[in-house]
C-alpha cells in the first residue's frame, strides 16, 4: 500500500506541471519566459543548496584522518619492503 504514495505524488507533479504550463502558455512568450527561467532557475538554486547542506552534514558525521597515524603506518610499510 505505501508504495502507491510515491505514484501518487508523481501523479499530482505532472498534473501541477501541466496546469503551470498551460498558464505559461496564456501569458505570453515574454512574460511566460521570464516566469518559466524564474522556476528553473529557482529549482537549480534550491539543488544547489541541498547538495551543499547534505555536504556539511555528511562532513561533520566522518571522522577526520589522522595525519600523524597514516604517517606512522606508511613508515612501518616502508620499513617492511625495505628490510624484505
Amino acid at each position: 500500500m505505501s508504495n502507491w504514495s510515491g505514484y501518487l505524488y508523481l501523479l499530482l507533479a505532472i498534473v501541477l506541471a501541466m496546469i503551470l504550463g498551460f498558464i505559461l502558455m496564456m501569458l505570453g512568450p515574454l512574460v511566460g519566459g521570464i516566469v518559466a527561467f524564474g522556476v528553473v532557475a529557482g529549482c537549480l538554486f534550491r539543488g544547489v543548496y541541498l547538495l551543499h547542506d547534505m555536504h556539511r552534514r555528511i562532513s561533520r558525521i566522518t571522522p577526520k584522518p589522522d595525519r600523524a597515524k597514516e604517517a606512522y603506518q606508511n613508515y612501518i610499510k616502508e620499513r617492511e619492503n625495505a628490510s624484505s
